[in-house]
């Protein structure tokens, strides 16, 4: 099961970053996304599986004043 944002998750198993990030609804080019520790291009997002035992965070860009 990955881990996402501290999170235990079974649903992501085999799926993609991409398909991750848009099964919760979150915009790719609005996010940045670390997986085990090393940043991920936004280019590698489709590419990218996710795998048992796999730590991602993602951070949501906000902006505002």
């Amino acid at each position: 099961m990955a881990q996402v944002n501290g999170e235990k998750r079974s649903d992501v198993d085999g799926r993609t970053l991409a398909e991750a990030l848009a099964a919760d609804g979150l915009d790719a080019t609005r996010v940045a996304c670390e997986l085990n520790g090393r940043i991920v291009g936004r280019d590698a997002y489709a590419a990218t599986v996710l795998e048992e035992d796999d730590v991602l965070e993602v951070v949501r860009f906000v902006g505002g004043g």
